[in-house]
């Protein structure tokens, strides 16, 4: 397919990102209190489900990639797009723990088919070498998935209750996603070239490489903080004596400046290769956490936060999904990209609990936020010394 001819692929899969990880991500946080209740579950029991749900995506993610990388994306999107809806549809009829991690496990296989990580390898398929602007866009329209998601379950769980929101959320990705998933590029629509192919590295020379393991390290380090924080960052403000209006401000930045930092990234930072801009956003996050330990009142440091840890986690979507197209070339793009997000995904799932243990460990917040400081300067560090040291794309290693 023709990138010129494709100007729809972008806005249309950027909606089937808003509905898919609206529903399979964000929606949880607003039903998952409910269904607790009504299920009769502990809240570690229900939280549970959802990692499996992260685990099981992850380690899907090669496979998925390979997938990919054979046939393109539309038989493997379109089959997780109607998994994905027979399994929300599923959950409105959950009446136990067991069904329920039944099928959060199935729900992480639809993930692993259907979110940024395939998306971004149609798109590296189909816009060659200009993939990296292609995932930009992408994810400016997926920075607005729980800007829409939160709001919009909160008001269908008051409207018609938590069973019913799961099968609308079904029926939105069959309605929605399902027909931009079956226009997809075909395997054979898919332009390839033995030239390129020459160029660029396969899965099991880049699996050859130390270097591969710890850029993927450090990419790691870096998503098992931002998930860390994520739960914990409320917490955090609260317990560094600031107000809940003034937490919940700070909070409500940070989605915002992931969007800025995407937009700096494909106007400003165009010119800078993803390594550039990833040491660059990589090194955000522990800069961002020392602003922690402000006095409560000092209120500019906190929005400061919000700004470098907002647009660092938003750029690092980016180079998580440009870097490997970058540095070992686009034809096992899909594979490559996989390895690399296995870790990162069961990074996120973990992050919660991570910073839990560190709070236990530490004493509180103030010693959890050390050790993580400590864990987001590793990876900053091990990306930048990893980076340099890979052979550009062009010069693989001879098989």
């Amino acid at each position: 397919m023709d990138a010129r001819k494709s100007t729809w692929l972008i806005p249309s899969l950027g909606l089937t990102q808003i509905v898919g990880w609206g529903s399979m991500f964000y929606a949880y946080g607003i039903l998952m209190q409910p269904m607790q209740t009504e299920l009769q579950l502990s809240k570690p029991v229900v939280v549970g489900a959802y990692s499996l749900a992260l685990l099981i995506s992850g380690l899907m993610s090669t496979l998925a990639g390979s997938i990919i990388d054979r046939i393109g994306g539309r038989l493997l999107m379109g089959a997780g797009t109607v998994l994905a809806a027979l399994m929300l549809a599923a959950m409105s009829f959950v009446h136990d723990a067991l069904g329920l991690y039944l099928i959060w496990a199935v729900i992480g296989l639809a993930m692993s088919a259907t979110l940024y990580q395939p998306a971004f390898a149609v798109l590296t398929q189909v816009f060659k070498a200009d993939f990296r602007r292609a995932i930009t866009m992408l994810t400016l329209f997926g920075g607005f998935a729980s800007t829409v998601a939160w709001p919009l379950t909160q008001w269908l769980l008051e409207q018609y209750g938590w069973r019913t929101t799961w099968q609308i959320y079904a029926v939105a990705n069959l309605v929605i996603c399902l027909p931009v998933h079956m226009l997809l590029p075909a395997a054979r629509s898919i332009q390839k070239t033995k030239a390129a192919a020459n160029k660029d590295w396969d899965l099991k020379a880049v699996l050859r490489q130390p270097s591969f393991y710890a850029v993927t390290a450090a990419v790691t380090l870096n998503a098992l903080v931002f998930s860390a924080m994520s739960l914990h960052l409320m917490s955090i403000l609260h317990d560094r004596g600031m107000t809940p209006y003034y937490a919940a401000a700070i909070g409500a930045m940070i989605g915002p400046m992931q969007v800025l930092g995407r937009i700096l990234e494909t106007t400003i930072g165009k010119k800078a290769s993803t390594k550039q801009t990833g040491q660059f956003a990589i090194s955000l996050l522990p800069v961002a956490l020392l602003l922690l330990y402000a006095p409560a009142d000092w209120l500019v440091l906190y929005g400061l936060f919000a700004i470098l840890y907002g647009m660092g986690n938003g750029v690092m979507t980016i180079v998580r999904g440009t870097l490997p197209a970058e540095l070992y070339g686009r034809e096992a793009y899909g594979a490559i990209s996989g390895a690399m997000a296995t870790p990162v995904t069961i990074a996120f799932a973990a992050g919660p609990f991570v910073a839990s243990l560190l709070y236990s460990v530490g004493g509180g917040y103030p010693g959890a936020i050390v050790a993580l400081v400590a864990i987001a300067a590793t990876g900053a560090i091990l990306f930048f010394f990893a980076t340099a040291a890979i052979r550009p794309q062009s010069e693989p290693i001879s098989q």
